[in-house]
């Protein structure tokens, strides 16, 4: 199967391998390559090596290239140029990166992987609602392409979920349930207090700040509503392969 690909564009070598590094811990079948530094090790960007980068992230599906600051944007957008499918997105470097990336492991389409990213714009944890949205407290839609909370005619149905690894939804957690979530026709949602996060967000998730010995509010709707919450059981029932 054919992935999206990412490439991380910077000024810095390390911050570029940094990126990539959390990434490919959140998908790890995902091409994440990074761009970073001049081409003499000092602190730029260079334009041959992402171009090379991009080359190597095309697996056939497309590229979507982030940056961190003025001149890599301009580096990159002459990258994306001269290539046949690459999409450049003005996003937090390591949040979008992270977001796009679970995106592109549930086997998303370049828009919607580009999209993953471009949410996470102002949204230093993900996307996460407070209290009841439209009165629906538990199944609404957060974020990504059902970012409008919508009333939908299937019935809700939830569990509570307790959380016994030690750290709880913290990044390699929040990412397992996030493609797990994706690949199933369910609307999912999880409640910590009066925070509310799509079960598709891995940012969204993280944001919620559950940690071990909590309880999570996990509801869903749509045709596979059942098996998603079974599936979130699962995971947390074998501590998220901690």
């Amino acid at each position: 199967m054919s992935r999206v690909g990412l490439v991380v564009v910077s000024h810095s070598a390390g911050l570029a391998a940094g990126v990539v590094e959390v990434a490919a811990q959140m998908a790890p079948e995902v091409t994440v390559v990074p761009a970073g530094g001049t081409a003499d090790g000092g602190i730029g960007t260079d334009f041959e090596a992402v171009t090379s980068a991009l080359e190597r992230a095309d697996d056939g599906a497309g590229v979507v290239l982030l940056y961190d600051l003025g001149s890599a944007r301009m580096v990159a957008e002459m990258a994306v140029e001269m290539a046949d499918d690459a999409r450049l997105v003005d996003a937090p470097l390591v949040e979008g990166t992270v977001a796009a990336a679970v995106a592109a492991q549930g086997g998303a389409d370049l828009d919607d992987v580009a999209h993953a990213a471009e949410e996470a714009i102002g949204m230093p944890g993900g996307p996460v609602v407070t209290g009841e949205v439209d009165g629906l407290p538990g199944g609404v839609d957060i974020m990504g392409s059902q970012s409008i909370a919508t009333a939908r005619p299937m019935a809700t149905v939830e569990v509570i979920v307790p959380l016994t690894n030690e750290i709880g939804l913290h990044a390699r957690p929040a990412a397992m349930v996030a493609r797990a979530m994706t690949g199933l026709d369910a609307r999912v949602t999880v409640r910590f207090g009066d925070a509310i996060a799509d079960g598709r967000s891995v940012l969204a998730l993280m944001a919620l700040g559950a940690r071990g010995g909590d309880e999570v509010h996990v509801s869903a709707t749509g045709s596979q509503a059942d098996e998603a919450l079974r599936t979130f059981q699962d995971l947390a029932a074998r501590d998220f392969d901690e």
